[in-house]
């Protein structure tokens, strides 16, 4: 890894990762059943709707787990930094494990393999970060602006969403909050809390962790634009907004900071 950071001071390293996540990401899904291709979406969904049912009432813990290692990191941050990071590493890896495949019906079982292999090395990335000590985390003069993201991230850390047959619609039952089985094994969820922390810490993260995380999120969110588009996905659409907003944000605050602008 320390060969890599020293890779990523050439102009061509973040381009070329770029790419590669972009290649991971059109990587097809291996099928027992063969399926048509203009289908990939469908099978990606089918792996997506089933592969976290039998660990839906691990929900409370990934809620619970996620604010203990904030908790730590504001009143414990040079340890905290450490812990958030591993925290990153350990939950990506258990999500490549869990949410990437499944025994569907259509399809047999069935692997998102691009997302596994992504994820899989996201959560090495941040296990590496840990083991360097390569996340300072502070709240202190965090820049107001910043703290806009909030509501974006406490949205899908809420998670406030249910399956009615094949339709996923809106669910503001309170108790999700801390019970929402769609938060934890969800990269498009988790994601963005992640990537929500960071930017408060930004510059005191480890830039190649923080550009690749942020650039795998908004590729997926925009893979997942394709939402919008079904009635019955709509709100899972509006769900992925902030896969959106903020790995943008986070892509973009080197520039901003180095511009001096807010």
């Amino acid at each position: 890894m320390m060969k890599l950071g020293k890779l990523a001071e050439h102009s061509w390293f973040y381009p070329a990762a770029y790419a590669l996540l972009v290649v991971l990401a059109m990587l097809p899904p291996i099928t027992r059943v063969p399926y048509d291709p203009r289908n990939t979406q469908y099978v990606i969904l089918s792996i997506l709707m089933v592969s976290t049912l039998p660990y839906r009432s691990w929900g409370w813990m990934f809620h619970v787990a996620t604010l203990a290692v904030v908790v730590l990191a504001v009143f414990r941050p040079r340890i905290g930094g450490r812990v958030l990071a591993a925290y990153f590493g350990v939950n990506y890896l258990l999500i490549a494990a869990l949410q990437t495949n499944a025994v569907t019906d259509a399809y047999g079982f069935a692997v998102h393999t691009g997302a596994l292999i992504a994820t899989a090395l996201l959560g090495i990335v941040w296990l590496s970060v840990a083991w360097r000590d390569r996340l300072q985390a502070s709240f202190g003069g965090i820049p107001t602006w910043r703290w806009s993201l909030l509501p974006l991230a406490l949205f899908v850390f809420w998670s406030p969403m249910s399956v009615e047959g094949n339709r996923i619609v809106p669910d503001f039952e309170p108790r999700l909050l801390l019970m929402s089985p769609d938060y934890g094994l969800a990269y498009c969820f988790v994601t963005p809390v992640f990537l929500f922390l960071l930017v408060l810490f930004f510059p005191t993260v480890d830039e190649l962790a923080f550009r690749a995380t942020a650039f795998n999120g908004l590729l997926y969110g925009l893979l997942n634009l394709t939402h919008w588009f079904d009635p019955d996905l709509l709100w899972l659409g509006v769900m992925h907004i902030p896969l959106l907003v903020i790995p943008l944000t986070a892509l973009l605050l080197p520039a901003l900071e180095r511009g001096g602008r807010p």
